[in-house]
């Protein structure tokens, strides 16, 4: 079974990350999460769940308004080939959420690690990074440096790279 967010804030918690979560109605895409903009400080990320034409997955976290090019980015991120989106079932099975819900967060349910994470460097220009705990009903803010730590304790080494337009 997969962490449940509650789950995923007493791992923070136990790591000694201290982070703040808001509540809010379900967000869907950037556009929606937008909404909040001015309640939330920080950067806000935009997740890419891909996958190789070998089944390797890639997490891409990169900020809301980033541009990404999906035709040249396994030349950056070490794919074997051209990316897709991964299917729902697999975004399920690896990461425990749902599309929609796609988070850094739910590398703590890719217990085999076969998510590999890729983190914009662009993104972690910021001091205060905003992601959904697990689901698209909340908004949590984490550190920078905590979010990383968060990445390392569960056993995933983060890539982090210019991936970005």
């Amino acid at each position: 079974m997969p962490k449940t967010p509650d789950e995923l804030l007493a791992f923070l918690e136990s790591l000694g990350i201290a982070v703040t979560t808001k509540q809010h109605p379900p967000l869907f895409t950037v556009a929606d999460s937008q909404s909040l903009r001015g309640e939330i400080a920080g950067g806000h990320t935009k997740n890419l769940f891909l996958k190789d034409k070998k089944d390797n997955f890639f997490l891409v976290t990169v900020d809301e308004d980033a541009e990404v090019d999906l035709k040249q980015i396994h030349h950056l991120i070490g794919a074997s080939s051209r990316v897709s989106f991964g299917k729902p079932e697999a975004l399920m099975e690896l990461l425990g959420v749902v599309p929609g819900s796609v988070t850094v967060f739910g590398l703590i349910n890719d217990s085999d690690k076969r998510v590999k994470l890729v983190l914009d460097s662009a993104l972690m220009d910021n001091d205060v990074i905003n992601a959904h705990p697990l689901t698209n009903e909340a908004t949590t803010t984490i550190g920078r440096d905590d979010l990383l730590t968060f990445v390392e304790a569960t056993g995933h080494e983060p890539l982090v790279l210019k991936v970005s337009g």
